[in-house]
Formats: C-alpha cells, structure tokens, sequence
C-alpha cells in the first residue's frame, strides 16, 4: 500500500499522532464537530468536513493537499455554505503555510484560474482572492 492510500485511510488524530480525547462536555457544536472530524478516515472527508477544518486552522498541512485535489475537480466545490466555499476557506489559510510549501501554492493558483470570472457565483469569492493575494505580497 502507497503512503498516500495509507494516509487516506488514517484519520488526522492517527497521522498527527494525537489524540484529543472527547470534546469537554460544554463544547459547542463547531468543537463538538472538529474532535469527531479529527477520527474521521482522511479521504471520507467531504468538502464541508474540509472547509470545516481548514476554517479553524486544524490539520492544515495534512489536508490541505486533499482538498486541493477537490478544487481541482471542481474549483466551486462547496460545502454547507455556497458555491466555492472550500475554496474561500483554502484561501484563508495563513500565507506562512503557503510560503513554506510553493506547490501547494501553485495548485492554488491553477485552480484559480480555472475559475469562470463571469459566473454569478465568482462574485462571492472575489474580495477572498484579492484578500488572499495581498496578504501573500506582505
């Protein structure tokens, strides 16, 4: 078996090696949500689960890449939110993860720029891409 398919069929909690144990008993539901994520096989992850995690910063570097893999099926991949959401909350990711790994920047910016501009749904993630950018150029 491939490291990858390894890594596919671990979830986050077995590859950091780290186990959080139960969320405390007045955790919200994102946390509640986040701690059940964490045990959750890597590649039966789903782009809300992704946008989910990527969102609170948890498990970057391990799932960024597979997220990745979804935007470039499908840049507007979407979560719970709207079209494009995985992408918005990729872009969100803070620029030290992308400095230290230029290949994942650039899949980030080749799924970018297969992204229709004139589609109604590209309007939502305008300000996030120029957002995005700027912050990379600081």
């Amino acid at each position: 078996m491939s490291r990858r398919a390894d890594r596919s069929a671990s979830s986050l909690e077995q590859i950091e090696n780290s186990d959080w144990g139960d969320p405390p008993a007045d955790a919200t539901r994102l946390i509640e949500t986040v701690h059940r994520l964490r045990r959750k096989p890597i590649g039966l992850l789903t782009a809300e689960d992704l946008r989910l995690l990527l969102g609170q910063d948890v498990g970057v570097p391990i799932l960024l890449p597979r997220a990745l893999t979804m935007l470039e099926e499908d840049p507007l991949c979407e979560g719970d939110l709207y079209p494009g959401d995985l992408l918005a909350s990729a872009l969100r990711v803070p620029p030290s993860h992308w400095h230290a790994r230029p290949e994942h920047l650039e899949r980030l910016e080749r799924v970018i720029a297969a992204i229709d501009t004139t589609a109604e749904d590209f309007d939502l993630l305008r300000e996030p891409i120029a957002k995005f950018r700027e912050q990379l150029r600081s």
